[in-house]
């Protein structure tokens, strides 16, 4: 297939983006900035364009930034980016390609494409608010909801919702899933850039006890996480060009249908016991600063 240009291209967002470029390079040269700095979630959520260099992620998936982000065209041949109002729809080359992939496989699987949600933004770093990881270009949400068009207008994106596969008792999937959402997984699964995929646990326990064993290897990606009943969370592997790229902790050998993955469905995970009153409350961890990302985060970060 053709894609469209990926390429950032100078628009009045460019402009814009310039100027808070160089408002964050004289911020960062001020003596004693390091001491002053605001959060970096602060910092990178103010940036709306991406810096001029090649593409590479750097850091570790929860602290690090992205150099050179590509945007994900609002609307493809076979997806939607979705609440265009976050900014959030740029990503590594190849997290744009993987989502060009996976789109053309749901509409394989009979769907119209997929809808995205977050990647990351324009530079990468902590994000302002919803997520943890999502900071190097290589972490994408994907809906649950099957796309019935694409054509749908910025604001149709900003009020459509998902759809949850996650029952009110947290044990089983819902009505909603359908032999479609397999397809869609398995196609996500076995594409060799993925590196993980993090799903709510009734959808991986389902497919454990539907898959005869001989079918079940690409459920050793699958791996359950709360919050994610909604949408699927796709991690790409470190891609080449990316020396700063701190990979994860490979995932544990085998398919994962054991019992690690029938705690999540437990009454010890479900209804844990209330919290000890007179226990200390734990602490907020602190916001991240540009001191706890990689050095070169601060570069990318001024980078016009």
């Amino acid at each position: 297939m053709s894609l469209p240009c990926l390429l950032p291209h100078p628009t009045a967002r460019g402009l814009r983006g310039a100027v808070r470029a160089a408002l964050a390079a004289a911020v960062l040269a001020l003596p004693g900035a390091a001491l002053a700095e605001p959060p970096a979630k602060t910092l990178f959520g103010a940036l709306s364009t991406p810096s001029t260099a090649l593409a590479s992620a750097i850091g570790s998936y929860a602290k690090g930034c992205m150099a050179g982000a590509v945007e994900l065209p609002e609307t493809g041949p076979s997806w939607q980016a979705m609440r265009l109002s976050r900014n959030r729809n740029w990503g590594h080359p190849e997290t744009i390609a993987f989502i060009a992939r996976l789109g053309e496989a749901a509409q394989r699987a009979g769907w119209a494409g997929i809808y995205v949600g977050d990647i990351a933004q324009p530079r990468g770093g902590p994000m302002t608010s919803g997520h943890a990881s999502h900071q190097i270009g290589l972490d994408a949400d994907i809906w649950m909801l099957p796309p019935r068009r694409l054509d749908l207008t910025r604001a149709e994106r900003e009020a459509l919702s998902s759809i949850s596969m996650r029952s009110a008792d947290g044990r089983h999937v819902t009505a909603n899933w359908t032999p479609a959402h397999a397809h869609v997984l398995r196609a996500a699964a076995q594409d060799p850039s993925v590196e993980r995929i993090f799903i709510t646990a009734p959808v991986k326990q389902m497919l454990c006890q539907s898959l005869p064993a001989s079918e079940r290897g690409w459920l050793h990606k699958l791996r359950p996480w709360w919050g994610h009943d909604t949408h699927f969370h796709v991690r790409l592997t470190c891609p080449a060009g990316s020396p700063l790229c701190a990979a994860q902790d490979p995932i544990p050998a085998g398919d994962g249908c054991d019992d690690t993955l029938a705690w999540w469905t437990s009454d010890e995970a479900l209804n844990p016991p209330p919290p000890d009153p007179k226990a200390a409350k734990p602490q907020p961890k602190p916001a991240l600063t540009l001191a706890d990302l990689p050095a070169a985060c601060r570069g990318v970060l001024s980078a016009p």
